[in-house]
């Protein structure tokens, strides 16, 4: 239903390129742009897309489809889930191109383009150009590590560094892997293996073996980085959260010369034992405005698995909070209590 203050405008799609590219199998593209602007009727006919409703809201579909036309012109095609992602960033207004942050390629392989998804990742992934040492923060599927990999993988191709080398803590054995059954190998694989899958996304599976054995990429536990200096390599620790203030700074002062290192972790899922701090959480206080480190955060939006992570991750952090809240009015209530019976 149309009103005095409704305007209309028309979008004309290129000949060059094809609707069902732009709307979608089933026009599924286009549907998703009307759930997010309920105030906007869209209408297609031929190469025609009007627009009906508010200014403000017209405007913003108007962008949003001028932006999915800057995509399929690449030749990438469209999914709902970038469309969503889309209409969420032009609707934080911050002048950001959603098709400039959808089309930014990382990595290639076996015809398939690693690419950032959410204006964060974009954000995440220009930092580790831009600086020496880069923390991403975040929830589970913001894609941290696999991002800083393909970042890894793309520097080692360029010959920016001569090697990779991969890490984490394997707090669940205490870091005393002596006391597991097998091999070196078969005690720090199942702590390792989320980085293996990700080089056998971005890297040929068969020359893996050759690069690791070479010493070109390097996947060992944290506790195997002590006494060493880094040089012309590219270094990520994965699930940061897991180190002790200790061994953060332990992992830090190994940076050598033309080397790249990159810090992920969720502050959220610390398993550290209880009452060890986590060296993630207090690094930032740290080294907060320390020339050449950048600190990145990701939220449940940029979450780029299932749809129900992003939702599970923000119910835990409204039940986190609840909790705090909850804990911090009986220590209030508690200490009042105690002055009332300090008291004559």
């Amino acid at each position: 239903m149309t009103t005095a203050t409704d305007i209309q405008a028309t979008i004309a799609v290129p000949a060059s390129l094809d609707m069902v590219t732009v709307l979608g199998s089933g026009d599924e593209l286009i549907r998703v742009v009307e759930s997010g602007f309920p105030a906007v009727d869209l209408h297609v006919r031929g190469n025609q897309i009007t627009l009906t409703g508010e200014a403000a809201e017209v405007a913003l579909v108007d962008r949003v489809v001028g932006e999915m036309l800057a995509v399929v012109r690449t030749g990438q095609g469209l999914t709902p889930d970038q469309v969503e992602r889309m209409i969420g960033m032009i609707r934080e207004n911050d002048g950001v191109s959603p098709a400039q942050v959808m089309t930014a390629n990382i990595l290639s392989n076996r015809g398939r383009s690693i690419r950032p998804k959410t204006l964060n990742q974009k954000r995440y992934v220009d930092a580790i150009d831009q600086h020496t040492i880069v923390f991403g923060i975040g929830p589970a599927g913001t894609g941290k590590t696999y991002l800083a990999v393909a970042k890894a993988v793309q520097a080692l191709q360029s010959k920016a560094v001569n090697r990779i080398i991969l890490t984490r803590p394997a707090v669940e054995a205490g870091e005393r892997l002596g006391f597991l059954p097998g091999t070196l190998s078969e005690k720090i694989d199942p702590y390792l293996r989320p980085l293996y899958d990700a080089l056998h996304d971005m890297i040929d599976p068969e020359s893996i073996p050759r690069l690791m054995t070479s010493g070109t990429i390097e996947v060992a536990p944290l506790a195997y980085m002590r006494g060493r200096t880094l040089n012309d390599a590219f270094i990520i620790l994965d699930e940061a959260q897991n180190t002790s203030p200790e061994q953060m700074k332990m992992f830090l002062t190994r940076l050598g010369f033309n080397s790249t290192m990159v810090v992920t972790g969720d502050t959220t899922q610390v398993d550290l034992p209880s009452g060890t701090a986590s060296g993630l959480r207090v690094v930032e206080g740290i080294l907060d405005g320390i020339d050449d480190v950048a600190f990145c955060r990701l939220h449940s939006q940029d979450v780029v698995r299932h749809k129900l992570v992003g939702r599970i991750v923000d119910a835990y952090a409204r039940f986190d909070a609840e909790n705090a809240e909850a804990a911090k009015k009986a220590a209030k209530k508690a200490e009042r209590g105690a002055a009332r019976r300090r008291q004559p």
